[in-house]
């Protein structure tokens, strides 16, 4: 894209990188529900899981091939740069980012190293009586525990980060009246000032790296 100082709607969160986020907030309020119902509904707790770590593989791999804005280099900085926005957030007149913040950058990364742990310690989950993980049996009862114990103690960090990632969305909707959730719908931001040169990345590749996620699950599960 070319630059421009007037305020237009711009092109920032491609196709994927939208279902991704929905899904997964879709099947994590699943796998919340299912585990307080227990039961039979563990089973669904189980492929919601497998489900999940499929889409956390597709978002890392599509971290490094996808479009531009969908890219880690692109919002992941480094501490200097986190510090100064975090000293500036406060300020109305704090710059806004077209993608992600520094500090959000850092929360996604976050938000995806604690999922991706939430389903590959839940491979090997057991509750001693009708569910276990897939990869249970391939462990020590021991070591089935401790991941057990990690995997129930870990979904309390993913709790507190959702909650911190929802704060976050608000502060900026009321305080720095910055709409996060709609870009997240449309794919679309308004946005003013110069704009950085993109590249996106054609849905096929998507739909290739997605098969390829579930397919490596769909491996380890069976």
């Amino acid at each position: 894209m070319g630059k421009t100082s007037e305020r237009r709607m711009v092109a920032v969160w491609d196709l994927p990188t939208r279902l991704f986020h929905w899904l997964l907030v879709g099947l994590m309020a699943v796998s919340v529900v299912t585990v307080e119902i227990g039961g039979n509904a563990m089973r669904v707790h189980a492929w919601s899981g497998f489900t999940i770590l499929a889409l956390i593989l597709f978002r890392l791999a599509w971290g490094v091939v996808g479009s531009t804005p969908s890219r880690f280099r692109t919002f992941v900085v480094g501490p200097r740069r986190v510090i100064a926005y975090a000293l500036a957030l406060s300020r109305p007149d704090a710059p806004h980012h077209l993608t992600h913040n520094p500090l959000g950058g850092w929360s996604v990364v976050a938000m995806l190293g604690a999922v991706l742990l939430q389903a590959a310690t839940g491979l090997f989950a057991s509750d001693d009586i009708m569910t276990q993980g897939p990869l249970n049996r391939h462990v020590s009862s021991g070591v089935g525990r401790l991941l057990t114990d990690l995997h129930e103690f870990n979904a309390d960090v993913i709790l507190a980060l959702v909650a911190v990632h929802v704060a976050a969305v608000i502060f900026h909707l009321v305080y720095k009246h910055d709409n996060l959730i709609g870009p997240m719908i449309t794919g679309e931001k308004p946005w003013e000032g110069p704009l950085p040169e993109t590249r996106k990345s054609p849905l096929w590749l998507a739909a290739v790296v997605a098969a390829l996620a579930a397919g490596t699950v769909w491996w380890l599960v069976r």
